[in-house]
């Protein structure tokens, strides 16, 4: 509808909403969307358009996701009413361990009532049972059915702008016209195009390859080698920013994260004596992962993620960078609603009350790249990781002591707080002096060069 008295594009009782892409970015804008409405008393409609089935195992039903959500995460979904299932979750990590040439050491999480939770995005891997536990994304999708969307298992493959709104086209020729439509369909080239002839200004964000595998093992197996912890490793390995082996039922995940992540690449560290010695002897790592991907990830965000009547969030819009994909889409989904239901769907509503939650975003990546530069200078010293490993241990072998350094390395690899918020205790005097005292001691006791 056109208020011609603001001359901005409005819902109103009997308006139509399309999500294309039943991920966390089209659930949570969808769970939202109805809330913000029934607050209003606003009669709207959801159809969400998901061809995949979350409830099948392996590719069929997976959306390429190392599969954590963070401490903070859970308590701001907690906080608007959703709630994760025991089966969803499959387990709590209550650690993470730090991997290094020179040691490693466990660090605790700064929080005592809240856990990472690990879950699959899908049902679960290649070779799951389903009866294992539940899919994160169908879990969202149920709320949003719960709440009174509708999904439709068809793939989108055309859309047309209208006098009076957006005709979508489905791979079975069904047409619809509807007054808004919210894009979440993740990184895939071929599922952007389709919005080039509604969203003429939007740019897609730039990418980079990843690599995601899960090896099957017996939980016991599992909690004897890995326990409650996820393994992270900050290795001197070409590309690799860092790796992790995440513990989730009767599988470990195995997510690499960097520059353009091949075959080879993943391969050098799988091999490497770090990783090696954390399995079972017995295991050929190579050997037990028929189900492995190598998604592409969001390096830098989008431009121009919205029209009139269109509007793109999640990955397809702005994401954290090399962390928290989920938080990200939670962030954006809730945004993009908040905008549609109370201020309007034109290009004027979004720029004003969306565009600056993606622009924080982006902002915060800025600050995020200057971290992921410094992890890298220490990647490649033996001096400063050696003094970094010292002042950890030292830090959590103290009740007493302050744990600055332990709490910025767990929010950078587990995504529980804004880069800028890292960088700025990074910077503290506080941490530096005893860090640059930790590595002129690791001087004088080894003699090592930087």
């Amino acid at each position: 509808m056109r208020d011609l008295n603001s001359g901005n594009f409005r819902l109103e009782d009997g308006s139509k909403i399309a999500v294309i892409g039943g991920g966390p970015g089209g659930s949570f804008f969808t769970y939202f969307a109805l809330d913000y409405a029934a607050d209003l008393g606003l009669d709207i409609s959801v159809d969400i358009y998901e061809p995949k089935d979350f409830n099948c195992p392996g590719s069929k039903g997976c959306n390429y996701c190392g599969g954590l959500v963070s401490e903070s995460l859970i308590q701001s979904l907690s906080n608007d009413g959703v709630m994760l299932s025991s089966k969803v979750i499959r387990r709590e990590i209550e650690s993470y361990t730090l991997h290094l040439e020179q040691g490693s050491t466990v660090i605790e999480t700064p929080f005592t009532d809240q856990r990472i939770a690990a879950m699959f995005r899908g049902i679960g891997p290649l070779e799951s049972n389903e009866k294992d536990g539940e899919s994160f994304d169908n879990y969202l999708l149920e709320l949003c059915k719960n709440s009174g969307a509708s999904v439709i298992h068809e793939r989108v493959t055309d859309t047309l702008r209208t006098a009076n709104g957006v005709m979508l086209t489905t791979k079975n020729k069904q047409q619809t016209r509807y007054d808004l439509v919210v894009g979440a369909v993740g990184l895939n080239a071929k599922n952007l195009d389709i919005f080039k002839s509604i969203c003429p200004s939007y740019e897609p964000p730039e990418t980079t390859k990843t690599y995601i595998s899960e090896f099957k093992m017996d939980s016991e197996v599992i909690d004897k080698h890995f326990g409650n912890s996820m393994h992270v490793f900050l290795l001197n390995l070409p590309n690799i920013k860092f790796g992790a082996l995440i513990p989730k039922g009767c599988f470990v995940t195995l997510v690499l994260l960097g520059n353009d992540i091949n075959k080879e690449i993943a391969s050098s560290f799988l091999k490497s004596d770090e990783v090696r010695k954390l399995f079972p002897p017995e295991i050929i790592l190579d050997e037990i992962t028929p189900c492995k991907c190598f998604p592409s990830i969001n390096v830098k965000g989008a431009k121009m993620a919205y029209d009139d009547r269109v509007v793109l969030v999640g990955d397809s819009a702005s994401s954290k960078l090399y962390k928290n994909g989920i938080g990200a889409a939670y962030i954006t989904g809730k945004a993009a609603a908040k905008t549609a239901i109370y201020t309007g769907i034109s290009a004027a509503a979004f720029k004003r009350n969306y565009q600056p939650v993606c622009r924080d975003l982006d902002r915060d990546n800025v600050l995020g790249r200057f971290i992921f530069s410094i992890t890298g200078i220490i990647q490649k010293s033996h001096l400063l990781k050696s003094a970094m490993l010292g002042l950890v241990i030292r830090e959590q072998g103290k009740k007493d002591q302050k744990l600055r350094m332990s709490a910025v390395l767990w929010d950078t690899f587990t995504g529980s707080a804004t880069y800028r918020n890292i960088a700025l205790r990074f910077l503290n005097p506080m941490l530096l002096i005893p860090l640059i005292w930790s590595i002129m001691k690791t001087l004088v006791l080894n003699g090592k060069k930087v």
